[in-house]
């Protein structure tokens, strides 16, 4: 089943882990978003990214989700892998096996964003049997 909807960054806090003079930067952010959609509720995030300029970086983190999934309610941690592009941020990411609780413990997850201007993006998820 496909899930479809958007989110908003509400939150944003970047660190700066190590840095070279040529804008090549190791950093940390941690972030808080607003779900809505057939997914509805609120996550925080923690990426770790490597900018190879200001304008392109790639990223990896884990995301906790607290809401409803099509009407189911729970909590689930996505892994994702993703990049940033000439101001577009992208990243795929699955649910972390044995890693969700209440009516989402049994579902397994996969999805994708694309971000879009002002802090918001929009997701697809697909679900086993929700």
């Amino acid at each position: 089943m496909s899930i479809e909807g958007s989110f908003s960054i509400t939150q944003w806090d970047e660190d700066t882990l190590s840095e070279r003079s040529e804008g090549i930067k190791v950093s940390h952010a941690s972030i808080k978003q607003v779900y809505s959609g057939e997914m509805s509720g609120e996550s925080s995030v923690e990426f770790l990214m490597s900018y190879q300029s200001p304008m392109s970086a790639k990223f990896t983190g884990f995301e906790t989700f607290v809401g409803v999934v099509n009407g189911l309610r729970g909590t689930v941690i996505f892994q994702h892998s993703g990049k940033f592009e000439n101001g577009i941020a992208s990243s795929d990411f699955e649910s972390i096996k044995d890693a969700a609780t209440g009516e989402l413990a049994s579902k397994t997850f996969r999805g994708s964003f694309k971000s879009r201007k002002s802090g918001k993006a929009d997701y697809t998820l697909e679900a086993d049997d929700v």
